[in-house]
């Protein structure tokens, strides 16, 4: 809440009003989990209202399109960071609505490999393209340099933070 006991402020705001209270790589962290969080968000908001479609839902076919012979179930996993269970939920839905295959894997009969569907493939790369629009809006206010600018801070933020992670296991 600010000091009179109305509005909460988020973070970053705090961060902002009261920067002693923060070093700046907090608020640097908290300045990109905040855009983190309204890009995705706003993506979450249109692929539901323009696809009926989810997020994870999007990030699996999206694995899939690059895969046209397919892909186990394990590997999905592991590609979209997320456990087993929660791969096979995402795949059922997909396949209730015809955009994927599952079958058994040829070299491995306890394996699924999944893959998308010519029709999957065809409602894929229609989302594909819009939300490539979407986020060109996003980031319509940032010129070509600054966008190669972040995405060289960015690259270099990544690699610290893989080096610090390295160094505390």
């Amino acid at each position: 809440m600010d000091e009179a006991g109305g509005v909460p402020l988020d973070a970053e705001t705090k961060a902002i009003e009261r920067p002693s209270d923060h070093k700046n790589e907090l608020r640097l962290w908290l300045r990109l989990f905040s855009c983190k969080v309204l890009i995705e968000g706003e993506i979450r908001r249109r692929l539901r209202d323009n696809f009926n479609m989810t997020l994870p839902r999007f990030d699996l076919m999206a694995q899939l399109d690059k895969a046209p012979t397919g892909m186990k179930l394990g590997e999905l996993s592991r590609r979209l960071m997320v456990s087993n269970g929660n791969t096979t939920g995402l795949v059922e839905r997909l396949l209730e609505q015809g955009l994927i295959d599952r079958q058994v894997a040829p070299n491995d009969g306890r394996a699924q490999l999944v893959k998308l569907t010519p029709e999957g493939r065809r409602a894929f790369r229609n989302m594909a393209a819009a939300h490539e629009s979407w986020i060109a809006e996003l980031f319509a206010d940032l010129t070509r340099n600054e966008i190669e600018t972040l995405m060289r801070l960015t690259a270099k933020t990544k690699a610290s933070a893989r080096k610090a992670t390295a160094r505390a296991r």
